[in-house]
């Protein structure tokens, strides 16, 4: 691996990505612009089906080179890792396999989380009398306080997102996996907005299960999800779904032995359903390698900087930043608004509507959640695109 790159290294990777040049593109935590060296990936991979040459050996090599190359990124094992459709696909997984017990809870601030991290818990409740205890937020944030007091001799589970959705703002993820980990309380961890844009390490963390997808940060395609169950707690679960690639059995992928003796594979492995998704597997799988090669802590500081100086520059054209100038600690993303609603794609202010027509008018690409306008950053960003949002919220207020 080479060594970790510069914020110049950073930066010049923008001709990577075909859309950086069409406006400012700032929707990562809806979608990634697609990296190049993964579209060029793909379409080798098409090729080659299209040709009859594809080689399912070399397709399941790719499988286990990107496991490896995303348990590295967050700091697990590649036994640790499992492949699924999506975020709710993980956490749905996850969730089911747990052995629960009548009467037991799980903990989420239901109010900040995306659906993917709020039904699959629901669903629960028919099934194994599940009960979802759900805590209040604390100004925009998922209170530490409040998740800590709503535990109880009950709790499983405590489900938080590690940057929310909206209005964007990081989780305390570390106090939280601290405190869980010293009460014997499960922490389940919707990753997809920080995992490839936020530096994460889940044994430093005590993360016990993570889900994130690829379409988002990791700059790949929709319909692959990677579930990090910390390897203790994955061999003491039985997978809700059992498949070829879930058991421990060498030889064919068709061969099984005899399917009544069938051993679970190692760690998170045993939740793996096949067949994969190889052409996303074999695209995101270049994605993670420019990861690798920029280094994490690289992208973290390049793209978090990067919003911090629009969040100033929107505040000092005027604009209404949730929670304000962000700290030390703030994410790639930078929300505007007065207040947290429950609207996905409008805006309750008139005015922010109005500013967000302004906006994609002029070519910028972003979205609205929860009434607030949703700009966020990743690595083919750069200070000229910052500096033209501004200039645009400034002619638009001069109007």
């Amino acid at each position: 691996m080479s060594q970790p790159a510069s914020a110049a290294r950073v930066s010049a990777v923008r001709s990577s990505f075909a859309g950086a040049s069409a406006g400012p593109y700032l929707d990562v935590s809806a979608r990634s612009l697609l990296y190049g060296g993964a579209r060029s990936a793909l379409q080798s991979y098409l090729d080659a089906n299209a040709e009859g040459r594809l080689n399912k050996s070399e397709m399941f090599a790719a499988v286990e080179t990107t496991r490896a190359l995303y348990a590295r990124l967050i700091g697990a094992d590649a036994d640790e890792i499992a492949y699924t459709r999506n975020v709710t696909d993980c956490i749905g997984t996850f969730a089911t396999s747990l052995p629960w017990q009548q009467g037991d809870n799980v903990v989420v601030c239901e109010a900040l989380e995306h659906p993917a991290n709020v039904l699959p818990w629901y669903g629960l409740r028919p099934r194994f009398g599940v009960n979802v205890k759900t805590v209040a937020p604390a100004r925009g944030h998922i209170p530490l306080e409040g998740i800590l007091a709503a535990i109880d001799e009950h709790t499983r589970v405590v489900a938080v997102s590690s940057v929310t959705f909206a209005p964007g703002l990081r989780s305390p993820v570390a106090a939280l996996g601290a405190e869980c980990r010293r009460r014997g309380v499960l922490l389940s961890v919707d990753g997809a907005q920080s995992i490839g844009s936020i530096d994460t390490n889940v044994a430093a963390l005590n993360i016990d299960a993570l889900a994130a997808s690829t379409q988002k940060a990791l700059m790949g395609l929709y319909g692959l999800g990677f579930l990090y169950v910390r390897r203790a707690v994955a061999e003491s679960l039985d997978p809700i779904f059992l498949s070829r690639f879930g058991i421990a059995t060498d030889g064919h992928e068709a061969s099984v032995g005899d399917p009544a003796k069938y051993k679970l594979a190692q760690g998170a492995r045993r939740f793996d359903v096949g067949n994969f998704n190889f052409p996303a597997i074999i695209a995101v799988g270049r994605s993670l390698e420019l990861l690798h090669d920029l280094g994490m802590k690289n992208v973290e500081s390049y793209v978090c900087g990067l919003a911090r100086k629009l969040a100033v520059g929107l505040i000092e054209a005027g604009l209404p930043v949730f929670g304000g100038e962000p700290g030390l600690d703030g994410s790639h993303i930078v929300t505007v608004g007065h207040w947290l609603g429950v609207e996905h794609d409008s805006a309750g202010d008139e005015r922010m509507r109005d500013l967000y027509a302004y906006l994609s008018a002029n070519k910028v690409r972003f979205s609205i959640r929860r009434d607030l306008l949703r700009f966020s950053l990743h690595i083919y960003n750069n200070e000229e695109d910052v500096a033209e949002v501004v200039a645009l919220v400034r002619r638009w207020n001069r109007r």
